[in-house]
């Protein structure tokens, strides 16, 4: 029992991240579903351009859940934060399945990452 309670202080002292947190390392479990960049267009998921600003189920190229069209949601880093810490706590019946990002320095540095692409086409 000692030795366990030992082995929890040692892990919970442990960092995650020994360096400053990619946003694109971030979101590459999200490209098996979503696309950025040029030319990125909905697929198994929505594309993420300018996604700041949007009103959620709004773009032309995907079918979003009823759930999500009904949301009322505008992205920006408080809602997209909140969504991808919990989505079907804050949308529920959104189609997205996902265990969330809880930790906070990859949620910052991921939407840091998407709002790169703000502007693309």
């Amino acid at each position: 029992m000692r030795r366990l309670v030992v082995l929890l202080l040692l892990l919970a002292g442990c960092s995650r991240h020994e360096g400053p947190v990619d946003g694109a390392t971030v979101f590459k479990p999200c490209a098996s579903c979503h696309q950025i960049g040029a030319n990125a267009h909905g697929g198994f998921g929505p594309q993420l351009n300018g996604l700041f600003g949007r009103r959620a189920g709004s773009t032309p190229d995907f079918k979003y859940s009823d759930a999500m069209k009904a949301s009322g949601i505008v992205w920006d880093e408080r809602t997209l934060a909140a969504y991808l810490r919990d989505p079907d706590k804050m949308v529920p019946g959104t189609k997205m399945r996902f265990w969330g990002i809880h930790d906070e320095q990859e949620m910052a540095a991921l939407l840091a990452y998407l709002r790169t692409f703000q502007d693309a086409r």
